[in-house]
């Protein structure tokens, strides 16, 4: 496909997110009694049904004890999970099983910068999770029930959770560059500003800790600024814009700014070296959806519980979400069925925003305890789940295209990346572009 070419594919739209508003990888269904292939099964016992997942990054189900209370609930049944850790490796691996009708597990996660693909390509393979019984659309945002529904009503997905933007942030690193640690005043410092966001980066690095940089990753700084952007890759007619698109220019260049004065770590997001610095405390802050602290939990040292906080974004904006489906070539097709309404039920989204971060995507969850009186165990009493909800009131109407992945990947791994190699923005932007076309014609 050409860069300016009208694609044909279905584009989502994401509505606001007026009240609020992600991941994958492929294997085979496991009968009764089989360990998963990874070894990452949640029990066992011999005669029991084995029902498997195909995640993608922190999903926070076992985490979060949901596996062993539905085993419990259901003594006959037997999780496994199987689980890649960047969904830039398993989104491959599901297309490819879904493509060749095989070697898919009973269940399969669907991240939100795939699914308008998957919905417009594949929904074949997928059962129509409307049918099940106890199923209400009305039980998940508007919004994200569309995103996985076909034009003629097939729905191949469950949503997960959603992912307003917050800027999660180290207290005890700003207090040592002499910037505030207030959660309102760190606010106050970019407001309604990505530049100003790396001016807060040029003070921090005048008297940063040894050792440390402002942000996490060129990719996480560009991510973000492109998530709160109306439209960045597509347009609403499903016109590929992302070169000519002045927004997703800008925030190339501010994020090469920042990797050109060493802001940024020279860092890819979700590789274990990119988890070994948040272990080992090298950078202040990170654009943060709720599900972040999740990621940020499992990577962290225990000494550093309560160390951070978190602050608004200079501007709102979503970042991820994902979706369960279920294949139609799984073993046990009505047992996921039923899992799979388990576990995005409000009742196990609230849990899960509890102990992981994850925001929930069903509104009933949003008067719940378990998300108004949310903490966080890195974040301390910062009110994590009031920060999320008020962030994802203003993220604005976004449009989701097939190809968003390989489109933010490149302008990430192939581009502002580079920068930090020694590369200039300009050279970074003719790589990236080169490099994305080259895949869009693929």
């Amino acid at each position: 496909m050409r860069a300016r070419t009208r694609t044909a594919r279905r584009v989502v739209v994401l509505a606001a997110v007026a009240s609020l508003g992600a991941g994958l990888l492929a294997g085979c269904a496991d009968d009764g009694g089989d360990d998963a292939t990874d070894g990452s099964s949640s029990g066992g016992g011999k005669g029991k049904t084995t029902i498997t997942l195909g995640l993608f990054g922190t999903f926070g189900f076992k985490e979060a004890g949901l596996y062993t209370e539905y085993e419990k609930l259901h003594p006959d049944i037997k999780i496994a999970e199987n689980v890649t850790e960047k969904n830039e490796n398993y989104y491959p691996a599901l297309v490819n099983h879904l493509t060749t009708n095989s070697g898919l597990m009973d269940v399969q996660a669907i991240e939100v910068g795939n699914i308008a693909e998957v919905v417009a390509t594949q929904a074949a393979k997928f059962e129509d999770l409307s049918k099940v019984s106890g199923v209400d659309k009305s039980q998940w945002l508007d919004w994200k029930w569309s995103q996985a529904t076909t034009k003629d009503g097939q729905t191949i997905g469950l949503g997960t959770d959603v992912g307003p933007m917050a800027i999660c942030y180290r207290k005890d690193l700003f207090q040592a560059a002499g910037l505030p640690t207030d959660r309102e005043k760190v606010g106050a410092l970019w407001a309604g500003d990505w530049n100003k966001f790396i001016t807060a980066g040029e003070q921090y690095k005048k008297k940063a800790k040894a050792g440390t940089f402002f942000m996490d990753s060129p990719g996480g700084l560009l991510n973000a600024i492109l998530s709160s952007e109306k439209e960045k890759f597509y347009d609403s007619s499903g016109e590929i814009i992302y070169k000519s698109n002045p927004a997703v220019r800008a925030a190339f260049n501010l994020s090469a700014k920042a990797a050109e004065e060493e802001l940024v770590q020279a860092q890819s997001q979700f590789t274990q070296p990119w988890n070994t610095t948040i272990a080992q405390s090298k950078f202040a802050t990170i654009a943060c959806p709720p599900w972040m602290l999740g990621t940020i939990k499992a990577n962290a040292k225990a000494e550093d519980a309560g160390k951070w906080d978190v602050a608004v974004a200079p501007k709102s904006g979503n970042w991820g979400g994902s979706f369960l489906g279920v294949p139609k070539s799984g073993k046990h097709v009505k047992e996921a069925e039923e899992l799979v309404k388990w576990l995005t039920a409000p009742e196990q989204q609230a849990k899960l925003f509890k102990v992981q971060g994850n925001f929930p995507s069903a509104p009933a969850t949003y008067t719940m305890a378990e998300v108004t009186g949310a903490k966080n165990a890195m974040t301390g009493d910062s009110p994590v789940g009031t920060v999320f909800s008020e962030a994802a009131k203003t993220a604005p109407v976004q449009v989701i295209g097939p190809k968003d992945q390989i489109i933010q990947q490149g302008l990430s791994d192939n581009g502002v990346f580079l920068v930090t190699k020694g590369k200039s923005a300009a050279e970074a932007w003719a790589t990236a572009t080169k490099t994305i076309d080259n895949n869009l014609d693929k």
